[in-house]
Protein backbone atom coordinates (compact mmCIF):
# COMPACT_ATOMS: atom_id res chain seq x y z
CA UNK A 1 0.00 0.00 0.00
CA UNK A 2 1.45 3.63 -0.63
CA UNK A 3 2.31 5.63 2.12
CA UNK A 4 1.97 9.24 1.03
CA UNK A 5 3.91 10.40 4.17
CA UNK A 6 6.60 7.97 3.86
CA UNK A 7 6.76 9.26 0.40
CA UNK A 8 7.10 12.88 1.34
CA UNK A 9 10.15 12.13 3.71
CA UNK A 10 11.98 9.62 1.40
CA UNK A 11 11.63 12.18 -1.70
CA UNK A 12 12.97 15.14 0.29
CA UNK A 13 10.17 16.90 0.68
CA UNK A 14 9.88 16.83 4.57
CA UNK A 15 13.21 16.58 6.50
CA UNK A 16 13.13 14.16 9.61
CA UNK A 17 14.84 16.18 12.76
CA UNK A 18 15.57 15.02 15.96
CA UNK A 19 15.21 18.86 17.18
CA UNK A 20 12.20 20.94 17.88
CA UNK A 21 11.60 24.07 15.47
CA UNK A 22 13.12 26.20 18.56
CA UNK A 23 16.39 24.30 19.36
CA UNK A 24 19.55 25.50 17.92
CA UNK A 25 20.48 21.96 16.67
CA UNK A 26 17.38 21.66 14.27
CA UNK A 27 17.50 21.22 10.90
CA UNK A 28 20.84 19.54 11.35
CA UNK A 29 21.74 16.97 9.62
CA UNK A 30 23.11 13.22 11.52
CA UNK A 31 25.99 11.30 9.90
CA UNK A 32 26.64 7.40 10.80
CA UNK A 33 30.13 6.25 11.56
CA UNK A 34 30.64 2.21 11.86
CA UNK A 35 33.49 1.51 14.64
CA UNK A 36 35.84 -1.21 14.14
CA UNK A 37 33.86 -3.73 16.51
CA UNK A 38 30.33 -3.06 13.81
CA UNK A 39 28.70 -1.08 16.38
CA UNK A 40 27.22 2.31 14.62
CA UNK A 41 27.14 5.72 16.13
CA UNK A 42 25.08 8.21 15.18
CA UNK A 43 26.23 11.80 15.66
CA UNK A 44 25.54 15.56 14.46
CA UNK A 45 27.27 16.74 11.70
CA UNK A 46 29.33 19.84 12.35
CA UNK A 47 27.17 23.37 13.31
CA UNK A 48 28.61 26.63 12.23
CA UNK A 49 27.72 29.15 15.14
CA UNK A 50 26.05 32.40 13.90
CA UNK A 51 26.90 35.44 14.09
CA UNK A 52 25.21 37.46 17.03
CA UNK A 53 24.86 40.35 14.26
CA UNK A 54 22.33 37.80 12.48
CA UNK A 55 19.79 37.90 15.49
CA UNK A 56 17.29 40.84 15.55
CA UNK A 57 17.96 42.59 18.94
CA UNK A 58 14.69 43.50 21.03
CA UNK A 59 16.52 44.35 24.05
CA UNK A 60 19.44 44.03 26.50
CA UNK A 61 19.40 42.25 29.90
CA UNK A 62 21.95 43.24 32.73
CA UNK A 63 22.17 40.23 35.00
CA UNK A 64 21.73 40.49 38.51
CA UNK A 65 23.00 38.07 41.28
CA UNK A 66 20.91 34.72 41.83
CA UNK A 67 19.16 34.98 38.15
CA UNK A 68 18.59 32.33 36.02
CA UNK A 69 18.73 32.31 32.43
CA UNK A 70 15.43 30.71 31.96
CA UNK A 71 13.54 33.04 34.41
CA UNK A 72 15.12 35.87 31.89
CA UNK A 73 14.10 34.30 28.95
CA UNK A 74 10.38 33.56 30.24
CA UNK A 75 10.47 37.46 31.58
CA UNK A 76 11.30 38.83 27.85
CA UNK A 77 9.64 36.09 25.69
CA UNK A 78 7.03 34.17 27.36
CA UNK A 79 9.11 31.00 27.23
CA UNK A 80 11.82 29.30 29.09
CA UNK A 81 13.70 27.81 26.38
CA UNK A 82 17.44 28.89 26.12
CA UNK A 83 18.09 28.01 22.61
CA UNK A 84 19.38 31.02 20.42
CA UNK A 85 20.67 32.87 23.69
CA UNK A 86 23.91 30.91 23.60
CA UNK A 87 24.27 32.05 20.01
CA UNK A 88 23.45 35.58 19.97
CA UNK A 89 25.80 36.18 23.16
CA UNK A 90 28.69 34.08 21.76
CA UNK A 91 28.41 31.81 24.79
CA UNK A 92 29.04 27.70 24.11
CA UNK A 93 27.57 27.35 27.37
CA UNK A 94 23.75 28.41 28.92
CA UNK A 95 24.96 29.09 32.69
CA UNK A 96 28.15 30.76 31.06
CA UNK A 97 25.40 33.67 30.51
CA UNK A 98 24.51 34.62 34.34
CA UNK A 99 27.73 33.46 35.84
CA UNK A 100 29.29 37.19 35.85
CA UNK A 101 26.99 39.65 37.58
CA UNK A 102 26.40 43.08 35.09
CA UNK A 103 27.51 40.96 32.11
CA UNK A 104 24.89 42.38 29.98
CA UNK A 105 22.45 39.89 27.66
CA UNK A 106 21.78 40.34 24.24
CA UNK A 107 17.44 39.51 24.00
CA UNK A 108 17.03 38.96 20.38
CA UNK A 109 14.68 37.15 18.31
CA UNK A 110 15.53 33.64 17.05
CA UNK A 111 17.78 33.84 14.02
CA UNK A 112 16.50 34.67 10.92
CA UNK A 113 13.44 36.42 11.91
CA UNK A 114 13.56 39.72 11.46
CA UNK A 115 12.85 42.57 13.89
CA UNK A 116 10.30 45.00 13.91
CA UNK A 117 11.26 48.85 13.49
CA UNK A 118 11.80 51.39 15.68
CA UNK A 119 8.52 53.15 15.18
CA UNK A 120 6.21 49.72 15.55
CA UNK A 121 8.34 49.19 18.85
CA UNK A 122 7.35 52.68 20.25
CA UNK A 123 3.98 52.21 19.96
CA UNK A 124 3.85 48.32 20.89
CA UNK A 125 5.27 49.27 24.16
CA UNK A 126 3.02 51.34 24.30
CA UNK A 127 -0.44 49.60 24.28
CA UNK A 128 -2.30 48.21 26.28
CA UNK A 129 -1.95 44.66 25.38
CA UNK A 130 2.28 44.93 26.11
CA UNK A 131 1.48 46.48 29.17
CA UNK A 132 -0.88 43.59 30.34
CA UNK A 133 1.62 41.07 29.16
CA UNK A 134 4.19 42.29 31.31
CA UNK A 135 1.90 42.20 34.12
CA UNK A 136 1.24 38.89 33.40
CA UNK A 137 4.94 38.00 33.25
CA UNK A 138 5.41 39.15 36.36
CA UNK A 139 3.39 37.37 37.93
CA UNK A 140 4.30 34.10 36.47
CA UNK A 141 7.90 34.37 36.75
CA UNK A 142 10.74 35.89 39.34
CA UNK A 143 12.27 38.04 37.83
CA UNK A 144 11.50 41.77 38.17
Amino acid sequence: MFDPLKAMFQGGALKNTLFPVSSRYYGLETATLTKPDGKTVIYLKRRFLPQPENFALLQEHVVTEGERLDNITAHYLGDRNNSGKCDANRAMRPDELTETIGRRLLITLPQGIPGVSDALKVSISHCWLAQWCRCRCRERCSTP
